[in-house]
């Protein structure tokens, strides 16, 4: 079957808990409709001291999150064909924009930042309002897992 990239399920991640469960329900919905899965983490560069920006690069540390989320979302077996970037840009703006061309984009409820007790942060709940297409925002879960999800380190 030739995929487009509007059937491709977006979820992103950016390695809190939450969107560990999301990449990891992305990918049995995934499985399930037969839709490729993309992974995406975005960043940004603030301001910093240029001596200090010698030696830390946020694209570097984003492809790190992106990686350390699929390998706790998966162990060392991810899925198929499953696809995985780093994108320049503000989360929220970045994920809305890929929404025009997919099928699905899925989410955690709460990322790293924010105050904790909120119902959903400010990415999830920025996409929930003016994505593109549907989507999911999946609340982290404190359940045992099984074998195919391992627990979060």
């Amino acid at each position: 079957m030739e995929h487009t990239q509007s059937d491709r399920i977006i979820v992103g991640v950016d390695g809190s808990a939450s969107s560990v469960d999301a990449l990891r329900q992305a990918a049995r919905i995934a499985a399930a409709f037969g839709n490729p899965l993309e992974v995406v983490t975005t960043w940004t560069a603030p301001p910093v001291d240029p001596y200090v920006a010698i030696e830390w690069s946020p694209e570097e540390d984003a492809e790190e999150i992106l990686d350390d989320s699929i390998r706790r979302a998966f162990g060392e077996a991810p899925p198929e064909g499953l696809i995985s970037r780093t994108l320049l840009g503000p989360a929220a703006r970045t994920l809305i924009g890929l929404s025009e061309n997919c099928f699905m984009l899925v989410l955690g409820s709460r990322g790293h930042g924010g105050f904790v007790g909120m119902l959903l942060g400010s990415v999830s709940a920025a996409c929930a309002e003016h994505a593109h297409c549907p989507v999911l925002i999946v609340h982290h879960s404190r359940r045992q897992h099984g074998a195919g999800n391992p627990p979060d380190a």
